[in-house]
């Protein structure tokens, strides 16, 4: 079937918080400069926002740089922190911990980064952006000098044996001089491209968290606004990476908290189950009172890239660029990563515009790494880069203790640099080497399980589409992940996608309920063989988180 094809200067991928900054920096260039770029956002959710998750506190030094007059615009920044807390909890105490300054939040602000990506997107329309939700961006284009030259978004309306439905309609390609990836964490398009020019050839692999979150409205007398607690330790053991997070913000009139868990995925038990630690971590003393007579309103999970400095590719590709999370621009001890996307994409629209003035376009690669190099993005994570790999070898304690040398002792110039070279899917023992975890039965008052919960992400997704989680090799989930790890992909999935049934003659086999997917992409990255691989599903589904 003959595609449409729409003819753009710039593609971007992704309207986060990094695609929409390089959106509106780029329009504001080219207005100064009297040039009129045909730039448009593809979005896959079915509204701005719809599929961003993040805790979060908000470092405003991107928007500083992007909006330098944001303050008197409305964004939607409501709540101040206020005060720091840091915390070591064991099984029935938390233990205040000094903060380093480099992982403090003075001048940040507690907000939904869905509901300021919405903002973003207004802004950039009003200078002339086209952006496209509900449209899933699934193939790179490339021209006859394997230039990428665009991307084809993906048909939609066929069944789930893949024959077309009455609904039927074929994908559009758009074609455009640049094409800028702003996916996100482990985005599909940023594989292919990692993949197709080896951009991470010479990087240490990249490793990621999971990360949950919920919101809660909350009691007045449990609140306390702007206060932003941090915790390690339990429910987890020495040898598995995570930690929580608590912002208390008001919205709307209304006391929230934002309660949040993250389990780093080199984690080795194939017992362990990242929900279930999530959950039993609302239990402990010191988080258990601030929940008590609280409503759960709000729920979602998504990865996190923890690889810091040492893994992030090269970040230029033939004719197109990797912005924000989709080349691993996180802070893992401040756990913030959007001003450094917005700053990432601010760096990918000066280096477009650079070539823009010049009228060519074979300067890019190096522009775009000199912008980032020279970056506060850069100094930031150079400060930081050996944290998240001390704790891969030290573990909690000894990870805690060189943290502290690091950050405080040496503020972050340390001599040295350590690398991580093991890949997250690499990590787990057989069930033959460990001891199983039993979990507590959920109350439905304070813990819950993952069907309950993923009903508060606002899930739609068409039943009769092809399976969007592909495996490679049917008879691995059974010969390999149930024979020998007890199928983990039933635990580390945070919406009960994958599970192993009896068929009618009581032998076991995978089910994936590909329906409950809310696009963690945490099988993608910890499936033992790579078997599992996400790709997108219809554009407009998924969840349609609301203020996350």
């Amino acid at each position: 079937m003959q595609q449409e094809i729409l003819e753009f200067d710039v593609i971007i991928v992704g309207a986060g918080p990094a695609g929409l900054a390089t959106a509106i920096h780029l329009a504001k260039r080219c207005e100064e400069a009297k040039l009129s770029p045909r730039i448009a956002v593809l979005e896959k959710g079915a509204m701005i926002g719809a599929h961003i998750l993040s805790g979060a506190v908000i470092d405003p030094s991107g928007l500083e740089e992007l909006i330098p007059e944001w303050k008197t615009q409305g964004i939607p920044l409501e709540t101040a922190v206020t005060r720091d807390r840091f915390c070591y909890l064991s099984s029935n105490k938390a233990y205040s911990l000094p903060l380093p300054s480099l992982m403090r939040n003075e001048g940040c602000y507690i907000a939904s980064l869905g509901k300021i990506c919405q903002w973003l997107a207004n802004y950039a329309q009003n200078l002339g952006v086209q952006i496209f939700s509900g449209f899933a961006a699934t193939e790179l284009l490339f021209d006859h000098h394997q230039r990428v030259c665009g991307v084809a978004t993906g048909e939609m309306g066929r069944d789930k044996e893949g024959k077309p439905t009455a609904q039927f309609q074929g994908g559009v390609k758009l074609k455009a001089s640049y094409t800028v990836i702003a996916e996100g964490a482990r985005g599909s398009l940023a594989k292919q491209v990692i993949q197709s020019f080896n951009l991470d050839e010479g990087s240490d692999p990249q490793t990621y968290a999971l990360g949950f979150k919920e919101i809660w409205e909350v009691p007045a007398t449990q609140h306390q606004p702007g206060l932003v607690m941090h915790s390690v330790g339990w429910p987890l053991n020495n040898s598995t990476y995570g930690g929580s997070f608590l912002y208390h913000y008001q919205e709307d009139n209304r006391a929230k908290i934002a309660i949040g868990f993250a389990v780093g995925l080199d984690y080795k038990n194939p017992y362990l189950d990242p929900f279930c630690e999530f959950q039993r971590f609302k239990t402990h003393p010191a988080i258990k009172p601030l929940l008590m007579g609280a409503d759960r309103i709000a729920y979602g999970a998504r990865v996190i890239t923890e690889g810091g400095l040492q893994s992030i590719p090269r970040c230029a590709f033939p004719g197109g660029l990797l912005v924000g999370c989709s080349a691993g621009f996180m802070n893992v001890p401040r756990l913030k990563g959007s001003h450094n996307a917005i700053k990432s994409g601010i760096a990918a629209a000066n280096a477009i515009f650079a070539e823009f003035k010049a009228g060519k376009n074979d300067s890019l690669l190096g522009t775009y790494a000199h912008l980032l190099t020279k970056s506060a993005v850069y100094t930031e994570l150079r400060r930081v880069r050996n944290i998240r790999p001390a704790f891969a070898y030290f573990g909690l304690i000894g990870g805690m203790l060189y943290g502290f040398i690091d950050m405080v002792l040496l503020r972050g110039r340390a001599p040295w640099t350590f690398h991580n070279k093991r890949l997250d899917h690499t990590t787990l023992s057989t069930v033959s080497e460990v001891t199983p975890i039993e979990y507590p039965t959920p109350d439905g008052v304070l813990t819950f399980d993952k069907l309950s919960s993923i009903h508060l992400a606002n899930l739609n997704h068409s039943e009769n589409q092809p399976c969007h989680l592909v495996l490679g090799d049917q008879k691995i989930p059974l010969k390999i992940n149930y024979e020998r790890y007890a199928s983990p992909e039933t635990r580390y999935c945070p919406a009960g996608v994958y599970e192993i049934i009896q068929d009618e003659k009581g032998n076991p086999r995978l089910q994936i309920n590909a329906a409950n997917c809310i696009y963690c992409k945490a099988c993608d990255i910890k499936d033992i063989t790579q078997n599992i691989n996400w790709v997108p599903p219809q554009g407009g589904e998924g969840p349609n988180y609301q203020g996350m």
